[in-house]
This record gives structure tokens, C-alpha cells and sequence, in this order.
């Protein structure tokens, strides 16, 4: 299946299975274990072995959330956003200049690579020292990358009772982010037709 960095990034808000949300980054422990969950995604850009969290690291990855989650709720609009945050999102423009700005923080500069047997070759390498700076830089070059890629046009928002979730709409008619979420909302609407019915009111299709 399929991975994207900046979507990991968006699903550390979550629901807790218990009817409220939860947050994978609330503490620095949760980063941590987050962080090191990503490590083949983040393989190449961050030597998470060497990456200390703390408190600092753990705002800063918070705001970088708020901002990818504002710009994946421009990227559904119309259609409503996450309810996790509807009501505070970021501005965009706000939105953009953070993630652009936290993009910039670490400088790659481009290496030539000639072996004896073959061609020459560009690679770019990073001139950061800082591993959070890295980790920092690298989610959000992700979600610049997702942003500006052919996948934000199948973003959509989860729109199952509870779920809080962004998700890639993989197929035609697909409304939820997976099948727990489809069996409750046609759940909640068989409930809400039998309701209706019982009050006498009209039935829902």
C-alpha cells in the first residue's frame, strides 16, 4: 500500500476508537515513537538514530501539522474539511509561509558522482548538521511535494461518523478512508432511516 509522508504526518490526529480524537504527537514520547515508525520513509534524510526529542522539536512538528492539515483542507474544498479542525485552521497563507519557510531550513547542495565504469551522476546531499532540523525540513519537503503532485486532486476528507482522517481516494465512489469507516457510516445511516421511520418522518436514500 502506498505511503505518503506529508498524509502520515496529517494522521497523527486521529480517532481514538472511543468516540474522541486522538493525538500521536501530544507528548515527546509520542513523537518519538511516531519518528521512528517513519524510518524507511525517512531513510536517506534523517539519521533518526542520532535525533533527540524534545519539547521544542515536539511544537514545531505540531505547528508543521497545523499547516499541512489547513493546506489539505483547501486542497478538498468545496467539500468540507477534517472536523478535527474545522473551526482553528491555520490561515493559508499563514499555512504556506511556515511550510515553505521550514522546507528552507536545511541546505541540500548537489554532489557529482562519476564512477570508472559509468556515467556521471548528480545527487544532492545535505549540508545540515542538526538531525531535528533535517527531520523537520524533510516533512516538509513531503508535503510540498504531495501538495504540488498529481495525488492532492484525489485528497479527500473521511466523511464517516467520528473520523477525522484525510485520505487518497484510490477508487470512483470511495467516501471513506477505510472499511471500518464505511461499515459505520452505513451504520449510522441505516440508524438514521429507522429513526425517521419510527417518527413518521421521511426515510433517507
Amino acid at each position: 500500500m502506498e505511503r505518503w509522508l506529508a498524509l502520515e504526518l496529517a494522521s497523527t490526529i486521529r480517532h481514538d476508537g472511543d468516540g474522541g480524537v486522538a493525538d500521536d504527537l501530544a507528548s515527546v514520547e509520542g513523537v518519538t515513537r511516531w519518528v521512528e515508525a517513519q524510518a524507511e520513509s525517512l531513510s536517506g534524510q534523517v539519521r533518526i538514530r542520532e535525533l533527540s526529542v524534545d519539547e521544542a522539536l515536539r511544537s514545531e512538528m505540531v505547528a508543521l501539522r497545523q499547516a499541512v492539515r489547513a493546506l489539505f483542507a483547501r486542497a478538498v474544498s468545496p467539500a468540507p474539511p477534517s472536523p478535527a479542525d474545522a473551526r482553528r485552521l491555520m490561515p493559508v497563507e499563514e499555512a504556506l509561509s511556515y511550510l515553505n519557510s521550514v522546507a528552507a531550513r536545511e541546505s541540500v547542495v548537489p554532489q557529482l558522482d562519476w564512477p570508472s565504469d559509468g556515467a556521471p551522476a548528480v545527487r544532492l546531499v545535505s549540508a545540515e548538521g542538526d538531525p531535528a532540523v533535517r527531520l523537520l525540513a524533510a516533512l516538509a519537503r513531503a508535503a510540498v511535494d504531495f501538495l504540488s503532485g498529481p495525488h492532492r486532486d484525489r485528497l479527500r476528507a473521511c466523511s464517516a461518523p467520528r473520523c477525522v482522517r484525510y485520505f487518497v481516494k484510490s477508487h470512483g465512489r470511495q467516501e471513506w478512508c477505510k472499511p471500518s469507516c464505511g461499515n459505520r457510516a452505513r451504520a449510522a445511516r441505516h440508524y438514521q432511516r429507522q429513526r425517521q421511520a419510527t417518527d413518521g418522518g421521511p426515510a433517507v436514500s
